[in-house]
């Protein structure tokens, strides 16, 4: 690896390049889906190859292969150099890069037990224990399970001196059960929504989840929101559970605060944002309890790593501080635009793509209301929400509109009846500006986001966000209709 990385580099430099890198990867994957009591799905995948980037003249070129070869490597490196050239013929500023040193390093993702090793009849024994719990709840329809793994090795070398290599390995599972009867379908997920729970660990986060043990409880649910009381319409207090609070994390914090959106350097799939560069440091982003951090190195987390794929090492960094906003995810491109060095976000989902602006770990800080007994407890009157189950947001992330699976009426400071298809909306600045109360840090758990979207052509890159469960006042619910 190391001759085709100084192939590749040394072709780039006596061809002209004022900076070059590489990154040769390897990402494999395993998969079992159980729907109905049956294997449904068993998959396996494995994709290894390079990328080269070159800044030739101010102008980035790239190319990539999936031939480990010498030749091979040759030929890419002067295809990024003749794309360099030719972007350059239409750029208007020139890139300039910050001053991050490169470094020579390794990282590991701590795993206690390798998901790999786990054999597939062990992992098809716990999503078919979870089936039969839920199967055994008369009115369930539809019962799905999956487990997945997933590990990538990279290598990063740059034309500066870097050399950096990293083992991410990830794990996730989650179950599903959908009840239905003649004019709606019901859904509840555990540990979430959207495939479950994802992390960067080993196979003992899955153990930890303990789906059969939870199993009946979601069919239960299911079964019951057929015929619950549908969500009131009005302004009301709102209570959301720590899941549907990380997927508001993510498109109303996590998304507009991507620094290539607000330069208009990027608009794909998300758009772009309302935090021009004039409201750094500026804008009241929400109350003075609300603070929010970008933290690559929080244990566990899908957008946890060693170094982003610039060479850039993780950070843990403020985006909301007090409630006013104060910084960006960055790369070394676009950081010193806003005056500051590279804050490490700068990723790829494969080795054939260019690294972009990605999320790492978009946090919610924990807050000082105790637990989330203590939160309903001391809520008069409102709604308490979980779960994701649909969004909704303009795009420059202003406005939004969420649903979740399932929500309970608190009256007098307690869970009552179950709410079927809760809706709530808002404007991102006065939504956060309305929140008066954030559990604290024993209530606090971070969620991984495995299929966050962004580029042309599109990468899917997995993303985390921790937050607690947090009171707003003043929210409009029920304006959806399913």
């Amino acid at each position: 690896m190391n001759e085709l990385i100084d192939l590749a580099l040394d072709a780039a430099d006596q061809a002209g390049a004022s900076y070059a890198d590489v990154r040769i990867s390897e990402r494999e994957t395993e998969s079992l889906t159980v729907k109905n009591g049956a294997l449904q799905a068993a998959d396996s995948n494995r994709s290894a190859g390079f990328g080269v980037r070159v800044l030739v003249d101010g102008a980035w070129g790239f190319a990539a292969s999936s031939l480990l070869e010498p030749g091979e490597v040759t030929r890419a490196t002067r295809e990024a150099l003749a794309i360099a050239r030719a972007s350059g013929l239409a750029r208007r500023d020139p890139v300039a890069l910050d001053d991050t040193p490169p470094v020579t390093a390794s990282y590991r993702t701590p795993v206690e037990e390798d998901p790999f090793a786990v054999s597939l009849d062990e992992k098809l024994a716990i999503l078919m224990d979870a089936d039969a719990a839920m199967g055994a709840v008369p009115g369930v329809s539809v019962r799905e399970g999956t487990v997945e793994a997933a590990r990538e090795r990279k290598t990063f070398a740059s034309s500066a001196g870097a050399r950096i290599e990293q083992e991410l390995t990830e794990s996730g599972a989650g179950i599903e059960a959908t009840a239905v009867n003649a004019s709606e379908a019901q859904v509840r997920s555990y540990p979430n929504s959207a495939g479950g729970q994802h992390v960067t660990g080993g196979f003992e986060a899955v153990r930890a989840m303990r789906l059969p043990a939870h199993a009946q409880r979601i069919a239960e649910e299911a079964v019951q929101l057929l015929d619950a009381e549908a969500c009131p319409s009005g302004q009301m207090t709102i209570v959301i559970d720590s899941s549907q609070l990380a997927l508001q994390v993510h498109e109303s914090c996590g998304h507009p605060i991507e620094l290539d959106r607000v330069l208009g350097m990027e608009a794909s799939f998300a758009g772009t944002s309302f935090l021009t560069l004039d409201k750094l440091g500026r804008l009241q982003y929400g109350s003075p309890i609300v603070g929010i951090d970008a933290d690559a190195t929080a244990p566990g987390g899908l957008g946890t790593f060693g170094f982003d794929d610039e060479g850039v090492p993780a950070q843990n960094v403020p985006i909301v501080s007090n409630g006013v906003f104060v910084g960006y995810l960055t790369s070394r491109e676009t950081a010193p635009i806003v005056g500051r060095s590279s804050m490490g976000s700068a990723r790829a989902s494969g080795w054939n793509v260019i690294p972009l602006i990605r999320m790492t770990n978009v946090n919610l800080r924990p807050g000082e209301a105790g637990t989330l007994d203590d939160l309903i407890a001391d809520t008069s009157d409102g709604l308490f929400l979980s779960t994701n189950r649909s969004w909704s947001i303009d795009d420059r992330r202003l406005n939004f509109q969420f649903g979740t699976q399932v929500g309970w009426r608190i009256r007098h400071g307690r869970l009552a009846e179950m709410i079927r298809n809760p809706t709530y909306t808002g404007i991102t600045p006065e939504f956060w500006g309305s929140c008066d109360a954030i559990c604290g840090p024993d209530e606090w758990h971070l969620w991984g986001i495995p299929n966050c979207g962004k580029g042309e052509p599109m990468q899917t890159h997995r993303v985390g966000h921790g937050a607690a469960p947090a009171r707003f006042r003043n929210v409009r619910v029920g304006v959806g209709r399913w």
